[in-house]
């Protein structure tokens, strides 16, 4: 795909790596290495998702720093590993599901918009968008059940780190994430599993489709730019290839980007949603997204909307970074080979 650096007479042209459509992959080689690659990634960011997660069911504000010390004081580094196996063995799956319908959806949607007369960037933020909807709903599926049994297991070292900073935490013991399962599916049934379902899809469909699409728009603005750039300072005619190194500088830029506008927006539908999956009523009983949202603001008001808002965006600006760099290597790793390509 090579991008006009000013689409109406700039001499100037930025030729960048042609994006890589569904057919042109070796499914096989994709899931495989997109399970090992994104569970390494997975492994790095995980102790930032357990601090979020323990800020967000807190009544009280607790700094990164006092919460750090506090956990690896009482519970050593495994406390900041509280529900791996769990997360890890969910991610897999959800990421297979995830990766599979953004791919298909892009390239679906992209052909048709195409085909309707959009422009190629209209075209293009329209299918990522319509990507990243899809995908999220898919792989919310499987990550719900992972998510509320992953969180109880992670917040439930508060009450030994120093002093209980959430006594509204369910207050189930589980050894491990098949006990976990076990006893909230007896307890709740299958609801159980499935809390804040809802609000997980209200908060990952449109957020991921604002970030695709948003991504895809930022990347062709600094391409641009810099075809822009390389026009002024050559006003002949030149052609741009940027190296390996410039492209994954401009991916990763991109996707911090993104991520941090979505992290803002979407930060208080996602506390909301930890404390809904994580703690219970005064009677025991699961809260309602009412009930919720009341304890919320009846503990410091709006800004407990917030709480956890520095580990949250540190995760997801990382996150996004190296999961975008990883599935852009990813996919040229699985494409296959050009002469077994349909032509």
């Amino acid at each position: 795909m090579s991008l006009g650096a000013a689409e109406d007479d700039s001499a100037s042209e930025i030729h960048i790596p042609s994006d890589i459509d569904w057919h042109m992959l070796d499914k096989s080689r994709f899931f495989f290495l997109g399970a090992a690659l994104f569970s390494g990634v997975s492994a790095a960011l995980y102790p930032i998702v357990v601090l979020k997660t323990r800020q967000q069911v807190s009544p009280i504000p607790i700094s990164c720093l006092k919460m750090s010390f506090g956990i690896m004081r009482y519970e050593g580094l495994r406390g900041f590993y509280r529900g791996f196996g769990t997360s890890l063995m969910g991610t897999i799956p959800a990421r297979a599901l995830y990766m599979a319908a953004l791919e298909v959806t892009k390239s679906n949607v992209g052909t048709v918009t195409v085909r309707l007369g959009f422009s190629d960037t209209s075209a293009t933020a329209i299918a990522n968008a319509a990507a990243g909807l899809s995908s999220a709903m898919a792989a919310q599926l499987v990550w719900t059940p992972i998510d509320v049994v992953s969180q109880r297991l992670m917040v439930q070292g508060c009450e030994n780190s120093g002093k209980n900073i959430a006594p509204h935490i369910n207050s189930s013991r589980y050894s491990n994430g098949i006990d976990a399962f076990r006893k909230i599916l007896i307890a709740d049934g299958p609801r159980g599993l499935y809390r804040g379902f809802g609000i997980s899809i209200l908060m990952y469909a449109p957020s991921n489709a604002v970030w695709w699409a948003s991504y895809s728009v930022t990347q062709r603005f600094i391409w641009g730019g810099f075809g822009c750039y390389m026009g002024k300072k050559d006003k002949n005619e030149c052609s741009f290839r940027p190296d390996s190194k410039a492209t994954v500088a401009v991916q990763g830029l991109c996707a911090a980007m993104a991520s941090g506008i979505s992290a803002v927006i979407t930060m208080p539908l996602d506390t909301i949603k930890t404390r809904l999956q994580v703690l219970d009523g005064e009677e025991k009983r699961p809260l309602t997204i009412v009930q919720t949202v009341r304890s919320l603001v009846k503990d410091a008001g709006f800004r407990a909307c917030y709480r956890g808002l520095g580990p949250r965006w540190a995760s997801m600006s990382m996150s996004a970074t190296t999961m975008i760099t990883t599935y852009e290597f990813l996919k040229r790793m699985s494409t296959k080979r050009q002469d077994s390509l349909p032509a």
